[in-house]
């Protein structure tokens, strides 16, 4: 579990300083506004309690526990303003759409979410500034050694002071690759070298001993440790080296986790949200056409009305694709005979007036109708409204290693690659270039965007074959 997941669990002690706020505020706005709290009526009874599953859900998606020890006043301010925005409208939303606004005081709830923003604000700076004081005094702070290279000595004391939350004082420093003993950076001596490390521990008050290096860490940990000191290795370097990488656990084991693509919880509820209300709504559209187009198809080339094919999926999962068939149900037979009028540049095949295409396949491919059952493999969970094409078994066959990298995620109905040109690109590794680029900025906003650029496309009937 990585620190965003733990962040609401370690800051317990503010979860539960909100809960009371928003109480608080809630019966004193209703107060003010409306009178003795001795008789509430139900309809309010129920709005408190929707409020404050309401907060939970909020706090959830916007993490706003993580780094709350970090943050300075102003910001402090404008998250706790950015969540009571976020609560706010979504009561509103709700009163709106269950036609219940008239049955409370406007007042009273605005009353309630100004009331509960200075209070919340007011509270968390106050626990903070406890925290603080109760670890002010250095003489009963843990003692810390810092262990580190030249070129990085200066920037581990500054960060680690940084922090003031914390329950350590740093009490010296060692220079492992040169010998600057008695010089101070920040406010911090270096107390010995490399070798006199162990010895200096044993001669003086020493508690904790912060390594940045993890190469040496081996050397030094076994030894620190067998005389009751606390090791702290960083392994921030070589964190540093791997994308999106993360402090987990697997099974028993403690690991770096790393991918070229890491969206958060809250990410990847939200996505797989989206798809499923995409893919409910795009099945209804899908019934529409078929009941349109079902019988042209028929008639023009008598077989299925529906084109299945197996496709290669995240990391290589095979699954069943469904789309409205476009050409002669003897078009996977004669693709061999076309390879020569292959107009993409690598592993994917496409050209120019294909002589495979129905008629009506025309027609339906230009405006993407051909697409809509994909809405099936979303509402699976086979694809994803926005992510990388999947590829067919015999092009996944030939991909050298680094095309392995578009299918990290879900293949999706539309992605960027499809909303940048399309048919006009025809190199292969601008595929994948493209597809490498959403998979590394992926954010709940790219998607979005791309959804939206989809459906301009399509009506303007851009790039497709």
């Amino acid at each position: 579990m990585n620190g965003k997941r733990l962040s609401n669990i370690k800051h317990i002690d503010f979860v539960l300083l909100d809960l009371i706020c928003i109480e608080v505020s809630f019966f004193v706005a209703y107060y003010i506004r409306l009178g003795d709290i001795r008789y509430i009526p139900d309809d309010y009874i129920l709005m408190n309690i929707i409020v404050l599953l309401t907060h939970i859900s909020v706090v959830f998606f916007m993490e706003v526990y993580s780094g709350i020890l970090h943050r300075g006043y102003f910001m402090e301010a404008k998250v706790v303003f950015l969540q009571n925005l976020a609560l706010a409208a979504i009561i509103f939303a709700i009163l709106f759409l269950v036609k219940q606004g008239a049955t409370y005081s406007r007042i009273m709830f605005v009353l309630f979410f100004v009331i509960n923003t200075i209070l919340i604000y007011l509270i968390r700076t106050i626990r903070k500034n406890i925290l603080l004081k109760s670890n002010v005094s250095i003489s009963r702070k843990s003692k810390m050694l810092v262990v580190a290279y030249e070129n990085e000595v200066a920037q581990v004391i500054k960060e680690l002071k940084q922090y003031q939350y914390t329950g350590y004082s740093i009490v010296g420093a060692v220079v492992l690759d040169s010998d600057k003993e008695d010089l101070e950076i920040d406010g911090v001596k270096i107390v010995a070298n490399a070798d006199e490390i162990i010895e200096y521990v044993r001669t003086n008050v020493v508690d904790e001993v912060f390594l940045k290096c993890m190469d040496q860490a081996d050397k030094y940990a076994d030894r620190l440790i067998a005389m009751g000191v606390k090791v702290h290795i960083s392994v921030e370097s070589y964190m540093n080296r791997m994308p999106n990488a993360v402090i987990d656990t697997v099974s028993n084991y403690t690991v770096i986790s790393s991918s070229i693509n890491s969206p958060s919880f809250r990410q990847t509820v939200i996505k797989r949200f989206m798809d499923i209300v995409g893919a409910i709504l795009g099945l209804i559209i899908t019934a529409i056409l078929f009941v349109i187009f079902a019988p042209i198809i028929y008639i023009q080339s008598p077989g299925p009305v529906f084109f299945s094919q197996n496709r290669v999926g995240k990391n290589g999962r095979i699954f069943r694709i469904y789309k409205f068939r476009s050409m002669y149900v003897d078009a996977e037979e004669r693709k061999k005979e076309l390879m020569a009028q292959n107009k993409m540049s690598g592993h994917m095949f496409k050209m120019d007036n294909d002589p495979r295409i129905t008629p009506i396949g025309h027609f339906i491919r230009r405006t993407s109708i051909d697409e809509f059952p994909q809405f099936w493999n979303v509402l699976k969970g086979d694809m994803s409204l926005v992510g990388t094409r999947p590829p067919t078994v015999d092009e996944y066959e030939k991909y050298e290693l680094h095309h392995n990298s578009r299918l990290a995620i879900k293949p999706g109905i539309t992605g960027m690659w499809q909303t940048s040109g399309r048919s006009n690109i025809t190199d292969f590794e601008e595929v994948v270039r493209l597809d490498n680029e959403y998979i590394k900025n992926f954010s709940l906003g790219l998607d979005v965007k791309l959804l939206w650029k989809t459906v301009w496309i399509v009506l303007g009937r851009k790039g497709s074959v």
